[in-house]
């Protein structure tokens, strides 16, 4: 999802008398590009990552679903913290990717899996400038099961709908290159085609979020890996599909205006958006559903590698004013902030 800027409404009625003076279609790509400028966008969507997050917790246990179904609404809203994070702290952005094809091919089954060997073999400058996701999905996971042996309830939280933000990340295919944006490809625009406009359309009605229940996770280095070979092996899909696609529709028809949380903007049209989704075969919705099922599994496996302990004791427990506070100055400085730090997508 985007978080969009309010227009002022004199700008509104200029580009209405605009529209009656000039050419339609002059107006029309003024009045596209002025709403694109208003446009700021997130690996998954906010609404992706949200909706995942949300699913996840009814895949736990009814020992720990006793604490994460009261707090749902944060676990929820908080899932789009880091990718707010990323208009403010510089070395958050490489916690989000990986450029596979920087360390060549096949490099996903011979990368070091511990983050002290990866720095000794590529330098720390080299793996942030290519990203971290995997690494750091591991930092996540001990950070949690520290959480739980201490039974800090903001620390669980906090955690808890971070590395769910970072594990619906890794599912993401254009995370693991360098061609990103279909920028090397001349598929500009494609990372948020594929996460951000094929959910928000087709998610509600059309995707099966019935799932199963959370699993313990016996070996989860291995796990998050594989999960980011399977993301790698689906790229030249995603990439294929959306040019074959092109070469069919006329360009006319690739776009449209388009209804986007609350605003008209020139966006991937219905039509062609349902069309690449029917070409990929599912492909989006299986990696929205394999997020969901693991995000709720490395929480059951942090909880289980705790010592599984009692949550019924957290459930009266709350956020403090510092911390409050501290979520309020994250709003307000991704609100403010003109650009991200670092990679844009």
């Amino acid at each position: 999802m985007v978080k969009t800027t309010a227009t002022n409404n004199y700008s509104l009625i200029f580009l209405i008398l605009l529209l009656q003076k000039y050419h339609l279609k002059f107006c029309l790509i003024l009045l596209s590009f002025l709403m694109l400028c208003f446009e700021k966008a997130y690996c998954w969507g906010f609404y992706g990552h949200s909706k995942i997050n949300y699913c996840a917790v009814f895949l736990l246990p009814p020992e720990m679903m006793i604490l994460y179904k009261p707090n749902i609404q944060y676990l929820t809203e908080h899932a789009t913290d880091p990718d707010k994070r990323r208009y403010a702290v510089e070395a958050e952005a490489p916690r989000h990717y990986i450029d596979l094809d920087f360390y060549g091919e096949r490099s996903v089954d011979s990368l070091p899996r511990n983050w002290s060997k990866a720095v000794d073999a590529f330098t720390l400058d080299s793996l942030n400038r290519h990203g971290i996701v995997p690494w750091h999905i591991q930092l996540m996971l001990t950070r949690l099961t520290e959480a739980f042996k201490q039974n800090n309830y903001s620390s669980i939280m906090k955690n808890s709908a971070e590395i769910g933000h970072y594990i619906a990340d890794a599912h993401v295919p254009l995370h693991t290159t360098s061609n990103y944006n279909g920028q090397k490809t001349n598929q500009n625009g494609i990372h948020g085609f594929w996460e951000s406009r094929v959910p928000e359309l087709l998610a509600e009605n059309e995707f099966n979020f019935f799932i199963g229940k959370a699993s313990f996770i016996k070996d989860p280095t291995s796990y998050i890996w594989k999960v980011i070979k399977e993301s790698n092996q689906a790229i030249d899909s995603v990439l294929y599909f959306e040019k074959a696609l092109t070469n069919e529709i006329a360009e006319p028809f690739k776009f449209s205006f388009e209804n986007r949380n609350g605003k008209i903007i020139k966006q991937y049209s219905s039509n062609f958006t349902k069309r690449y989704s029917l070409k990929l075969n599912g492909m989006i919705e299986r990696r929205m559903r394999q997020s969901i099922l693991t995000i709720a599994s490395f929480w059951y496996t942090a909880w289980v590698n705790a010592g599984q302990p009692d949550l019924q004791k957290l459930t009266a427990q709350h956020f403090n004013q510092q911390e409050l506070l501290d979520f309020e100055v994250l709003n307000e400085t991704w609100r403010k902030a003109n650009s991200i730090i670092g990679r844009e997508e």
